[in-house]
């Protein structure tokens, strides 16, 4: 890994992981994937996590990179030729990093806690990941993206949001995102999805829904044993 290479530690069901393959794709950087196992975790990958131990890791000419918002803005500042995915206005870059931070500390937990949780805790859940996705997209503001009319930092952000959440309403049976009550992130998720470079990156429909039903399995399954 000397030189100018990169490469990228992933997870083929991790959404973070593919927040930063969505975006080398986009950027058209040439990159080496490798697949890190859930419960057995290469040498590799805690040499370059050893603090979080855990997906994307990003190395570029053999330093790593952590986090996947990080990876992001790193990725967009470092291959700045063809596109950016952030506005060169600080504040535009400010209200996308909040609303990016915003989808990360409200709307994954309840979409977590939907999938993993039962009864109460899950009706509880559900309401708050409905609360924060109907405010999420209301920072689409009309548009066909968060960018605007192009994807931008935010739809990489947040597009896994787009695939994973109608999986998990099948797995649950519960309706976190409704047509009628969220019309502009319900079009978004179409919009993003539709997308060429979006939509060859996706993991296999199928093999996702078999994965998030053994997970909720297993999460309530270790939730009933503590």
């Amino acid at each position: 890994m000397e030189g100018d290479e990169v490469t990228l530690f992933g997870m083929w069901p991790a959404p973070m992981a593919l927040r930063i393959e969505w975006a080398l794709k986009l950027k058209r950087i040439k990159y080496k994937y490798i697949d890190e196992d859930h419960y057995t975790k290469s040498p590799l990958l805690l040499k370059y996590n050893p603090i979080y131990k855990k997906v994307p890791v990003l190395v570029h000419g053999g330093r790593p990179i952590v986090e996947s918002l990080v990876i992001l803005e790193y990725i967009d500042e470092t291959w700045n030729e063809d596109c950016m995915f952030l506005t060169d206005d600080p504040c535009e870059r400010a209200i996308a990093r909040f609303w990016a931070r915003f989808s990360d500390d409200k709307c994954l937990p309840a979409i977590v806690g939907v999938l993993s949780k039962t009864g109460e805790a899950q009706e509880k859940a559900l309401k708050e990941a409905q609360e924060s996705l109907k405010t999420l997209g209301e920072a689409l503001n009309g548009n066909k993206f968060f960018g605007g009319e192009m994807i931008g930092y935010l739809d990489i952000a947040n597009g896994w949001i787009s695939y994973w959440v109608p999986l998990i309403e099948v797995v649950t049976g519960l309706k976190l995102v409704d047509e009628n009550e969220m019309p502009s992130l319900h079009a978004w998720f179409r919009n993003f999805l539709d997308f060429p470079v979006i939509k060859e990156m996706l993991p296999p429909r199928e093999r996702l829904l078999s994965h998030l039903k053994s997970l909720r399995e297993d999460l309530i399954a270790s939730s009933s044993n503590s």
